[in-house]
């Protein structure tokens, strides 16, 4: 049976595209049923419509056939057109077949019942049994060719050798070997390429070691008096605990000068502001007045002194007399 069924010729070929279609009805069977809940009842109506295109449909296959060659072929010309008109021919009634298929699924769903399908796979499905190329069939298909009376060579042309191939699966798994194809290919490439870029860093890193841009030889300042190398002292790490790392309240060295700051403006303030002339004056800028003065403020509660509003150049700090009679 098996080799019935993949023989390598141009009517096993055939007989594999009639045969792909034959459990074509048992899904739409699947999904009808699903679709209307189980129920089988349905109106009058539906299980006539699809009846009807049954009994139709079985009546195509039935009665039609081929056209007849022309007349005046020759041989291999007789042969090829022959074979191309049996093709049509057993394509024609495996649409005939399921067209009704169609038809009856869409009226139960309709309809709300599996009545409808079951009526047109009981007219359509042995359609695909009369599609099949048998003896039978061939023989009525070549007497129909040769009406006119050309000579059709179909035996002949159906016993050629072709390639063992299905509808739907052979062109799938010819797109499936032609993409791993191109993937081992590209995947090749991309090896050769990772494989020339490793090169290329190892020849850079080659090239490097032979010229180095910095010497790699330690300078006498890093050699012993016997020309080893100095070793490097290790440090210790610092104790976790450790009392001298507190911190203090208050640094010493700042607070003596705040206190010396403090003594110097006192006396500055009671002795007067120095003689431009007094060597003294340098140490005393703007800053060290502006000390005194912040200091003076602060002293006094925030209000300015006499002292501190005293003019330079000897004037006095008294208000003018007033000119009014």
């Amino acid at each position: 049976m098996i080799d019935f069924v993949l023989q390598p010729t141009q009517e096993g070929e055939l007989r594999r595209r009639v045969l792909f279609w034959v459990p074509a009805p048992l899904p739409i069977l699947g999904l009808v049923y699903f679709l209307v809940g189980g129920a089988f009842s349905a109106a009058g109506w539906t299980i006539l419509l699809a009846s009807s295109v049954g009994v139709a449909a079985l009546l195509l296959a039935t009665v039609v056939q081929p056209t007849p060659l022309p007349e005046g072929l020759a041989p291999p010309v007789s042969a090829r057109r022959s074979l191309h008109r049996f093709r049509q021919f057993t394509q024609l009634r495996v649409a005939l077949a399921l067209v009704p298929m169609g038809i009856g699924a869409a009226a139960a769903i309709v309809g709300g019942g599996m009545y409808p399908l079951f009526a047109a796979l009981a007219l359509a499905w042995p359609q695909l049994l009369l599609a099949m190329p048998t003896f039978f069939t061939i023989t009525r298909a070549r007497r129909a060719m040769e009406a006119w009376g050309t000579t059709a060579y179909l035996w002949h042309a159906l016993s050629r050798p072709a390639k063992v191939t299905w509808p739907i699966a052979t062109p799938l798994a010819r797109s499936f070997r032609a993409w791993r194809t191109e993937r081992a290919r590209r995947l090749a490439l991309q090896k050769i390429q990772d494989e020339e870029q490793d090169k290329a860093w190892k020849d850079a890193v080659e090239t490097e070691r032979g010229n180095p841009t910095e010497p790699t030889k330690a300078s006498e300042e890093e050699r012993t008096e016997d020309g080893t190398l100095q070793r490097t002292r290790r440090l210790r790490a610092l104790p976790e605990e450790d009392s001298d790392n507190e911190p203090t309240a208050l640094i010493p060295h700042l607070e003596s000068r705040e206190e010396d700051t403090a003594d110097a403006s006192d006396k500055e303030s009671a002795e007067g502001d120095p003689a431009p002339g007094d060597p003294s004056s340098s140490s005393s800028g703007p800053r060290a007045s502006v000390d005194r003065a912040a200091r003076r403020i602060l002293d006094q509660g925030g209000a300015l002194g006499l002292g501190v509003r005293n003019r330079r150049r000897g004037q006095a700090n008294r208000r003018p007399p007033s000119h009014k009679p």
